[in-house]
Parts: C-alpha cells; sequence; structure tokens
C-alpha cells in the first residue's frame, strides 16, 4: 500500500501495543492492616449501580454549612453539579474545622532550597492566622468579593497556598500560574479570566540561584494591557521578608509589598463566605498547541470531597503520618495533594522550594531523612532525573517510606522497578496514578492496601470511576484484546471539571463530541474523552500509552512514544531517553531515538546498536528507530519534562521555535549540529515539507 492509503487506514485510537505484561506485586500485610481502606469488599460500594449514590462517602468527608439535597444533577449533560444545594467554604474544611484537634500541629513544612536555610514550620493555628489577615487584606484593601478573579504567578514559597486559602476563605476564584512560566503567558491568561490583581512574589531559589520573578509581573501586566485588560494592583510577596530582592522597581500606585501591608492586618480574622458547592473554587490553565490556553474550572463542593477522598484512600495519609508530594503547586498535582486534599484531612504536607538534585541527586532523601517523611509522591520525571544523577544515592539515607505515588505520565517498567526496589527498597508500596488537569483527582490507579501493583500499569478506575476503551467507531475493545483505543470515562465524577471558562463549547466539543450522542440527555450517552490512548489487560488494569497525539505512524503502525522510551532505558547504562518521529519518503514517519547516559558511563560505539535492539526486542522490528542520537543532555523544561518538540524539530529540519522556557537551552545548538551535520553526510534533509506536516512536527509531545 501507498503511505497515503496506510494513513488513512490507521485508526487514530489503535496503536500498536507491545509491552508484555508484568507480574503483580502484592503490598505487605503491615501495610494492608494499617491502610485507610483495607476491606477487599470495599468496591461493592462503588459499583456502577450504585452510582452516583456511592459517592456520599466522599462527601462526609468535608464539612457542610448547609447539607446537600441531590447528589447529582445530570440533567443538562455535560455540564453536571454535584452535591446540589449544599453550602461549604473550602478554607475553612483546609483550616478552621482542624483547630480543635491539631492547632500545634504542623500543616505545612516548608524547605528552602538552599539547604543551609532553616524551614518553616506552619502549625494549623498559625495558618489560621496568616490566611485570615491575608484574606482580610484582600478584601478590605483590594476590595475583592465572591465570584472575583485573581490571578497568581508565584514560586513554591509557603504565601502561595496561603494566597490560595485567602482567595478560597472570601469565594475569590483563584487562577495560579506556573511559576516558571513567562509573564507573556501570565498575561495571556489574566486576559482570559479577566482579573485586575495579580499576586506574585519578588524571587525565588532555582538550581542555586536567585531569579528575578517580579520582572514577569512587568511583562504580564504590559500583556494584559496591550490587550484590552487592566491590572490594578499588583502584590508582591517577599522571598526574604524586610528586603526586596528584585532588580525590577516598584512601580508607585500600582505595586504593593503584602509583607509592608499586612503590618496594619496584624490578628484581623474574617469569615468564611458560605459557598455554593457549584461555585467555582479556582482555574487552571492547561497550555493549547492550536488556540489558546483552556480554563479549566472546577467546583468548591465537588472538587474538595474528591480531592479529600483520593487523599485520604489512595494516598493513604493518617493523622501521624508526614507526608510529602514533590511537585508544584502551579501544576494541578499540587493544587489536589500539596493543598487542598491533604489539608482538607488534617495532614501534615511538605514543600519543597528548588530542583530535585540540588545541590546533588541526595537532597531528596536527606530531607526524606530529617523531616521523616514516610509518604513520597513524585513524577516519572523527577524519578527518571534521580535514577540518572544519583542511582546509588537512596542507599546512603535512613529515611523509611511506606507509600509513594508516581504522578503525571507513564512510568516506564524499569524505571517503576528502580523507584520500588532502590528509593522504596522492596517494601514501600507504590500507586501509579494517572489522571488530568480536567480530572481534578486521580481516575486510575490501584488501592494500596488492597490491591497488587504492576510496574508500567496504573491499575484498574478508581472507586466510582468506569473507564472504557473506545475505538474509532464507538465500539468497546475488550480487556485483554492486546489492542489500544481512546480511554475514555463513562460515567461523571465529582472532581470533574465543571466546564472550561467562559468556552462551553470548546468544552463540548474538546472532551465529548467524539462519541457523544447530543440528543440524549442520559449521561451514559456522554462519555468523557480523555484523549489519552491505553490498553486494558484481562485483569482489568489498565497502561496508558501516551496521548493520541504524541504518537509515531510507521507505515500503518502507531507507536506509542512511552513503549518506545521504555524500551530504550532497558539497555543499562541509558539515563533518559526520547522518541520522535522523522520524516521517511517510503514509510511516512519512522521513529528516531534521543539518548542520555547515566553517571559513570561512557559512550561506547556499541550504545547505538544496543538501544535499537532493545527496542526491535521489547516491541518489534518495525519499532527499530532509524537514529539513536547519544547527546550529553536532552532540552527541558525547569520542571524537567523533555521538550520533545524541539528534538522533532530537529530531526526534521523544522524551526525550533521558542526556546525560552527550557532550563538549559544551550543544549539545543550542540544537538542540532551533532543530528543534522549528521543527516547532511548521509543526504537525509527532508525536502519541500507540506506546512501540515511542519505543523505536526512543531506540535510533537505538547499537550492539547
Amino acid at each position: 500500500m501507498t503511505k497515503d492509503t496506510n494513513k488513512a487506514n490507521a485508526n487514530e485510537s489503535e496503536i500498536a501495543s507491545h509491552w508484555r505484561e508484568e507480574e503483580l506485586i502484592y503490598p505487605s500485610d503491615e501495610f494492608a492492616n494499617q491502610a485507610n481502606i483495607n476491606d477487599k469488599n470495599i468496591k461493592s460500594n462503588f459499583t456502577i449501580d450504585k452510582f452516583p449514590e456511592c459517592f456520599k462517602q466522599y462527601s462526609d468527608l468535608i464539612t457542610w454549612d448547609k447539607e446537600w439535597d441531590q447528589i447529582l444533577d445530570s440533567s443538562n449533560p455535560p455540564f453536571y453539579n454535584w452535591f446540589v444545594g449544599g453550602k461549604l467554604n473550602a478554607s475553612y474544611n483546609c483550616v478552621d474545622r482542624h483547630l480543635s484537634d491539631y492547632a500545634d500541629k504542623a500543616a505545612i513544612i516548608w524547605v528552602s532550597e538552599q539547604e543551609n536555610e532553616p524551614d518553616r514550620v506552619i502549625t494549623y493555628s498559625e495558618l489560621f492566622v496568616k490566611v485570615n489577615e491575608f484574606a482580610t487584606l484582600l478584601k478590605e484593601f483590594c476590595g475583592l468579593k465572591p465570584g472575583d478573579r485573581v490571578t497568581l504567578h508565584m514560586p513554591m514559597i509557603p504565601e502561595l497556598p496561603i494566597t490560595m486559602l485567602a482567595c478560597a476563605r472570601l469565594g475569590v476564584i483563584h487562577s495560579q500560574v506556573f511559576g516558571g512560566f513567562s509573564g507573556t503567558a501570565c498575561g495571556d491568561r489574566i486576559i482570559d479570566s479577566e482579573s485586575n490583581i495579580l499576586i506574585t512574589a519578588d524571587s525565588y531559589n532555582r538550581n542555586g540561584k536567585l531569579l528575578d520573578h517580579k520582572v514577569k509581573a512587568d511583562e504580564a501586566v504590559e500583556q494584559a494591557s496591550s490587550n484590552g485588560t487592566d491590572v490594578e494592583k499588583v502584590l508582591i510577596w517577599q522571598r526574604y521578608p524586610n528586603k526586596y530582592s528584585s532588580s525590577s522597581p516598584m512601580i508607585q500606585g500600582r505595586d504593593y509589598s503584602v509583607n509592608e501591608l499586612l503590618e496594619s492586618y496584624e490578628g484581623k480574622t474574617t469569615p468564611p463566605e458560605s459557598m455554593s458547592s457549584d461555585s467555582p473554587l479556582f482555574l487552571m490553565y492547561t497550555s493549547g498547541t492550536t488556540a489558546k490556553p483552556k480554563g479549566i474550572q472546577h467546583s468548591t463542593g465537588g472538587y474538595l470531597s474528591y480531592a479529600a477522598a483520593t487523599s485520604k484512600y489512595y494516598q493513604d495519609i493518617h493523622p501521624d503520618d508526614i507526608y510529602w508530594c514533590f511537585a508544584d503547586i502551579g501544576w494541578i498535582t499540587g493544587h489536589s495533594y500539596i493543598v487542598y486534599g491533604p489539608l482538607s484531612i488534617g495532614a501534615t504536607s511538605v514543600m519543597y522550594e528548588g530542583v530535585p538534585t540540588f545541590p546533588d541527586a541526595g537532597r531528596p532523601w536527606r530531607i526524606a531523612e530529617r523531616l521523616g517523611v514516610n509518604i513520597f509522591h513524585t513524577a516519572p520525571t523527577t524519578i527518571r532525573m534521580l535514577r540518572k544523577a544519583g542511582p546509588d544515592e537512596p542507599a546512603k539515607y535512613n529515611y523509611n517510606f511506606k507509600h509513594m505515588t508516581t504522578v503525571g505520565e507513564p512510568i516506564e517498567p524499569e524505571v517503576w522497578r528502580w523507584y520500588y526496589e532502590v528509593v522504596g527498597r522492596g517494601k514501600a508500596v507504590i500507586v501509579d496514578t494517572y489522571w488530568q488537569t480536567e480530572t481534578g483527582g486521580f481516575i486510575g490507579a490501584t488501592l494500596p492496601g488492597t490491591e497488587p501493583m504492576k510496574p508500567g500499569s496504573c491499575g484498574p478506575g478508581t472507586l466510582g470511576i468506569f473507564p472504557v476503551i473506545l475505538d474509532e467507531n464507538g465500539n468497546v475493545i475488550e480487556p485483554g484484546s492486546g489492542s489500544a483505543g481512546n480511554i475514555c470515562i463513562s460515567n461523571p465524577w465529582p472532581g470533574r471539571m465543571q466546564t472550561i471558562w467562559k468556552d462551553p463549547e470548546r468544552f463540548i466539543n474538546t472532551y465529548f463530541k467524539k462519541y457523544a450522542k447530543p440528543e440524549s440527555k442520559d449521561w451514559r450517552d456522554w462519555p468523557y474523552v480523555t484523549g489519552d490512548g491505553a490498553t486494558q489487560s484481562s485483569d482489568g488494569y489498565f497502561r496508558i500509552v501516551g496521548r493520541l497525539d504524541d504518537v509515531i505512524n510507521v507505515a500503518g503502525h502507531r507507536l506509542g512514544t512511552k513503549e518506545l522510551e521504555s524500551a530504550a532505558l532497558t539497555v543499562p547504562s541509558i539515563g533518559e531517553a526520547a522518541a520522535v518521529p522523522a520524516i521517511d519518503d517510503l514509510k511516512g514517519r519512522v521513529p528516531e531515538m534521543y539518548v542520555s547516559l547515566k553517571p559513570g558511563y561512557e559512550k561506547q560505539t556499541t550504545i547505538e546498536n544496543d538501544v535499537k535492539q532493545a527496542i526491535a526486542t521489547n516491541i518489534g522490528p518495525i519499532a527499530r528507530p532509524a537514529h539513536v542520537w547519544v547527546t550529553t543532555d536532552l532540552p527541558k523544561t525547569s520542571s524537567g519534562k523533555i521538550m520533545r518538540r524541539v528534538i522533532a524539530s530537529i530531526s526534521n529540519f523544522v524551526e525550533v521555535g521558542d526556546t525560552t522556557t527550557l532550563s538549559n537551552p544551550e543544549v539545543v545548538d550542540k544537538i542540532k549540529q551533532q543530528v543534522q551535520s549528521a543527516k547532511i553526510e548521509l543526504n537525509q534533509v527532508p525536502k519541500d515539507i507540506p506546512q501540515e506536516i511542519i505543523d505536526e512536527i512543531k506540535r510533537f509531545g505538547e499537550d492539547n
């Protein structure tokens, strides 16, 4: 067949999946006996015939000012309201209600990236004071009221959760922008949310440097103003109290030091606003590749109950645990599992300011040892980074994890095993979670006390979540078939987004249009489309194979990048791997692999062949990369995410575009010189690339 015919016959969702099934690993009796849920029959309470009433168990974990009348209003799909008629306040649930039992307990333990700086320990009673003082400031000085929007562009400092909880106390909708994003990106989100207050910080530590952050506020305000949105006030927290650590001057009449303003609000309190369950709590913007960022809108009652329950049941947090989610609050993981989830159940939540490997790869384990952390939660990106930079470091420290989470992307079995055997010492339970910004909390994971782990698989749907894999025609792909398809969620749940801010049509088109029956009012006819590909084994466990637009179509075979990268990482010397598509006249696309080595390994002449052979062995000859490029490093964002679009552009002689968000932009030219020089010598420079293919390459590896 011609490559055009191949392309036409290749269903978007039918990704070739060749990963072998891994063994099941059961939690220890010791862990199971202490788990918050150790009833192996618990899922009988959450069967589809008990939906939606099963989620009353979640709502019972939070305090309501007024009890709800109806658990779910599904009369206007896909716009659902949970716990209808109920009233509550998220800040009250995370702070005030714990004062009777946990006033002197640490709510937040904050660790500076600078190892010589002391921790900041904030008890629940101290958190109550700080949240109230700042909420009063926002109310009286800024005139904020329920329903107003405020943009936060803050780094990982304790004032970030304080600010979020102060906004929630007033019923003000907060929109936190990841601190590593540019001022322009922040400005775009100000424009969309129509907020006229920006809350930021003067500086923060990152990789050993004190970065000027306030300069981004100036850029954000200018971007917003040039597009018709005026920011009236910029509130600036000082990273070091009584010291302004920015070279960007304060603008008279617009910029205000929060630390100075708070002197007038010392000891002041403001009562928590009683909000309707369906009132928006926050917006979180996801990046768009072909359109503006999407403002994901989450509710107060449904979201908070879901974050609380998944923290209690899946993170297995107990009152005496020290829990550390090693993530950034600028992403949904930090919202749900640093702030709202743990604090709503009275946990002690650890925050860390900096990068995992500063000043060395032993830093996380030193922190864990010193603080007595026993629940550790991080992303595969961080795990791979630590595995590469310090594979033997965990053994040097005397910490004791009982539970470890992995979150944010699929984790390769080889990396999973290092996490389990080396970091967890073969004792800690791993909960490999699947979810998205839009889902509010975990939607695929194993219950740690009752269900076995499987390397590379997130597990079954979480309690009350009923995933299904559909082909392009909406037919169910049966478990154990070996075929991948679109993983969808067949039912609503409390943590799911309400809509896209100000864009309900885009909400429907993005997440439901593919399979919905528009004329139906039955929620069963409106499956939520995740946009991810997955397989389901005969035991019911799901394996996520990546975004459906993050695949490589080789002669009609759609190969998930994660399975290619997972196979490459089975080579002992490989620390990181990234797969990208390259244009091929015969096959349409062929995979190319970029790899970097673990410390202590030198480049050998056999490495390229070893990687090719590992991929051919683990997946099949069709997946063998056309090239394996061994580089000293790969281009990454400040959060450690490999920027696949950059290396895909290099492989295809396409302009790499904006690299300002990279933490290591200097590697781009080195890789470009290495790869393109070699391809020129081999006469492999693509000619006359159509614009649609150029656009495809520039989008590769990016979130929708």
